[in-house]
């Protein structure tokens, strides 16, 4: 079962219209795909839905998710060509070659700055919420420190201006709003928990130092009382900005431990990037010891093995 929950297009930070990474998903034979491009946040920016664009891109999943829904091609799907499909066991005779279409929004988690999550679960249909931080707010020091993105000179400039190039106290404004966000809002899923290392590369912490430990024990905890789902997420890995996965195999093992739920996602902001290093990401989480990994569907959440 091929399924991905993390997935950016035009709408927000990705490359394309949403029906083309569903062509794609259906080439490679999805059973379920779910759009979650970012929600609007307060400021100018070209990553983020605007505020006039997000039922605009609400509306266009929720079609999508209605034409490409039934179990074959039929009277509400005239429009759908087949044209592109492949030959192959997911497109033979009585079976459905569409993957399941979710609505889902990644919300960008900014204290006293982005709204309650449960505002969007009000007004729109969602299927799911992924729970992200990639702004982080220092209050006293009256600004964000943005960790993502393809330039290491912005995580480097944001550190030294919002924390004085302290490691640590940037690191555990981290781990707080990651908290704060997980205790008031509940998201179903919780986003590249640990990228804040992403530019890292053992400058200003190191993920063995005591208090860094902590910070993720106290992390995991929340999310094992919320019973949210954690992502593994590739894209790290397949952008060549982190050395692992997010979360790391340190991390993965307490998860274990704790039995939180995990799920794999690309965090796609490409057709082609879809399930990109997918086999390493499930071989990874074999190697550590996990049986199944977790794939939301229009039923519920769903365990799925991982398999030999």
């Amino acid at each position: 079962m091929l399924f991905n929950l993390h997935t950016h297009t035009r709408f927000s930070d990705g490359s394309s219209e949403p029906e083309v990474y569903i062509q794609e998903a259906i080439r490679q034979g999805f059973s379920v795909l779910g759009f979650s491009d970012h929600t609007p946040v307060p400021f100018e920016n070209k990553f983020a839905l605007s505020e006039e664009n997000l039922p605009v891109y609400c509306d266009t999943i929720l079609a999508l998710k209605k034409k490409y829904a039934g179990d074959q091609p039929g009277p509400g799907n005239k429009s759908v060509s087949l044209d592109f499909l492949p030959a192959g066991p997911n497109n033979s005779s009585g079976m459905n070659p569409f993957p399941e279409i979710l609505l889902g929004v990644e919300i960008d988690f900014i204290p006293g700055m982005t709204r309650p999550f449960s505002s969007y679960r009000e007004l729109f249909d969602l299927d799911y919420t992924i729970g992200s931080v990639h702004l982080v707010r220092n209050s006293e020091a009256g600004g964000l420190w943005f960790i993502d993105g393809p330039d290491i000179s912005i995580y480097d400039e944001g550190i030294q201006k919002m924390f004085a190039g302290n490691g640590r106290h940037a690191v555990t404004a981290y781990y707080r709003q990651i908290q704060e966000m997980i205790s008031d809002h509940n998201p179903d899923i919780i986003g590249h928990m640990d990228k804040v290392k992403m530019y890292n590369r053992g400058r200003y912490f190191s993920e063995s130092d005591v208090w860094y430990i902590d910070l993720v024990d106290e992390t995991l905890g929340l999310i094992s009382e919320s019973g949210a789902v954690v992502e593994v997420n590739t894209r790290g890995l397949y952008k060549k900005r982190s050395d692992t996965l997010f979360p790391g195999p340190e991390i993965l093992k307490k998860i274990l431990k704790l039995n939180i739920p995990v799920t794999i996602s690309s965090d796609a902001h490409k057709p082609e990037e879809l399930s990109f290093l997918f086999e390493e990401a499930r071989s990874a989480l074999r190697t550590l010891g996990f049986k199944a990994q977790w794939v939301l569907t229009g039923k519920g959440w769903k365990e799925i093995a991982l398999g030999d």
